[in-house]
């Protein structure tokens, strides 16, 4: 027999993403001054606000950005989920070609190897905790 209670779901809000480029713009804007770069923290949180005021004038306007943050059905988490698996695989070439080029140019291409191996890391366990939820 059905208890009646509804099954709560959290999904992001037409907020959250905004704000997380926001907040993170105000890290990078503290972290920077706090080593002595305010030019460049100011232009990061600049540029991070523009994102996230953009995103919002994205949520009143854009049905596509808005089927992004709701999942209104399987289709747009699909295409969601595609989405961040093709910005994830980007990033990661992205880094890999770095780390190759600091190596053709005589260097170590330690900042590239560290998130290049996290990369890895992190896709191998991913899969090992994803196969076991499904």
């Amino acid at each position: 027999m059905p208890t009646g209670e509804k099954r709560m779901t959290r999904t992001p809000t037409k907020w959250s993403v905004p704000a997380f480029f926001l907040g993170f713009g105000f890290i990078c804007l503290v972290t920077a001054s706090v080593g002595g770069h305010v030019g460049i923290g100011l232009v990061v949180f600049g540029v991070m606000a523009v994102c996230s005021l953009t995103l919002l004038v994205l949520a009143h306007r854009s049905k596509s950005y808005r089927e992004a943050i709701d999942h209104p059905d399987e289709r747009s988490h699909s295409i969601n989920v595609r989405a961040w698996a093709g910005v994830g695989a980007i990033l990661t070439v992205g880094n890999m070609s770095a780390f190759i080029g600091e190596l053709a140019s005589g260097r170590s291409g330690d900042p590239y190897y560290w998130m290049v191996l996290v990369a890895g890391i992190s896709y191998i366990v991913l899969i090992n905790l994803l196969r076991r939820r499904s």
